[in-house]
């Protein structure tokens, strides 16, 4: 496959959370040739069968959520859209930033900020809060009321740069999903132990419905969330930050059921592939906090792409580590049943 077209593909689409449908149908039509079965449940759910022709197989979930973070129009005032964030928005790289505006057929707007020359002295200086800002889409206050309720997102086009790095907005969990299928791509020849599910769950950036949903209805002896965490940066802390293209990063810690971790490290060593630890003391921030109390309780570990710049339409990766993170899920899933032992138990 090509990862970096996947990517762009899949970053073009608009999905803020609760409203994924355009980028589910594109993460459709790129898991289809790497499954058994591709089917959406009714929380939104993507959803890939490949059946390892055992019967009574143990289940094994790989997820990355679809969703990104957004906008909610919730008024207007002389035409100008006023808003809310839907997931995580930095206020700060709002102004000035184009957005598309979710209706049939989407329209472009931007974030109004006054120019240097009618600032009041130390304006410059300020932040502005999300109730100060709005969107300027050219409308008529009648028609500005008429969005109420419609969703926008942030627009941030693909663009590689040297060294195989990628920026664009909603890599966010996009790359992670990538990650997925390139993993299935690996292990495309490879006969299985497990019947393997390759989810892209809705909702993560808001509440982790979706993966909640999904995991209960598939019911996993072990569930695997793919995520982002922060890279390295001049101006960001050492500690809790990683090299971006230095391989994966493993999570450990109470959400993370200590044989799965485990079995990456030492895959990860046997197969020569560069990762580090990611020191997770409570909630991982990503899916495997809602999955690990699902019925009964889920196996549930976390693997992890450095990004920078996160919930910004520049986020940065390095397809280095989407690689190696790749390599490192086909090592954990293959033979899992025959390796696995009694951590699999129904």
């Amino acid at each position: 496959m090509d990862i970096s077209a996947s990517l762009a593909a899949l970053c073009a689409c608009s999905g803020p959370s609760g409203r994924e449908g355009e980028t589910a149908e594109q993460a459709m039509d790129l898991l289809r040739p790497l499954v058994d079965q591709v089917w959406t449940d009714r929380f939104g759910n993507v959803v890939g069968l490949r059946r390892c022709g055992k019967p009574n197989a143990k289940r094994v979930v790989l997820d990355a959520h679809l969703d990104e973070v957004g906008l909610l129009i919730t008024g207007a005032e002389e035409g100008f859209l006023r808003f809310r964030s839907v997931g995580g928005i930095d206020s700060r790289m709002l102004p000035n930033r184009e957005v598309t505006i979710l209706t049939q057929p989407p329209r472009f707007g931007l974030i109004a900020v006054l120019p240097p020359h009618v600032q009041k002295p130390g304006d410059s200086n300020k932040s502005l809060s999300l109730d100060q800002l709005r969107i300027d889409a050219g409308l008529t206050q009648e028609e500005g009321e008429a969005l109420v309720g419609t969703f926008a997102v942030p627009r941030g086009s693909f663009q590689t740069h040297l060294n195989d790095v990628v920026s664009s907005k909603a890599l966010d969990d996009r790359a992670g999903f990538v990650t997925l299928l390139r993993a299935a791509e690996l292990l495309k020849d490879t006969p299985l132990d497990v019947d393997l599910y390759i989810m892209g769950s809705s909702r993560e950036e808001t509440n982790g419905g979706g993966a909640l949903v999904g995991a209960f209805a598939l019911q996993p002896h072990c569930f695997v969330a793919v995520d982002v965490t922060h890279a390295r940066t001049p101006d960001g802390p050492k500690e809790g930050t990683f090299p971006a293209g230095k391989g994966t990063v493993i999570g450990i810690g109470p959400n993370i059921a200590r044989w799965m971790s485990d079995r990456f490290i030492a895959k990860a060593r046997e197969k020569d592939i560069s990762w580090a630890p990611e020191v997770m003391t409570g909630h991982s921030g990503t899916n495997a906090w809602r999955v690990q109390t699902a019925r009964e309780g889920i196996a549930t570990a976390v693997l992890s792409l450095p990004l920078k710049y996160m919930h910004s339409p520049v986020e940065t990766l390095d397809l280095a580590d989407l690689e190696a993170t790749a390599r490192l899920l086909a090592a954990f899933v293959q033979d899992l049943a025959k390796e696995g032992g009694e951590f699999l138990a129904d």
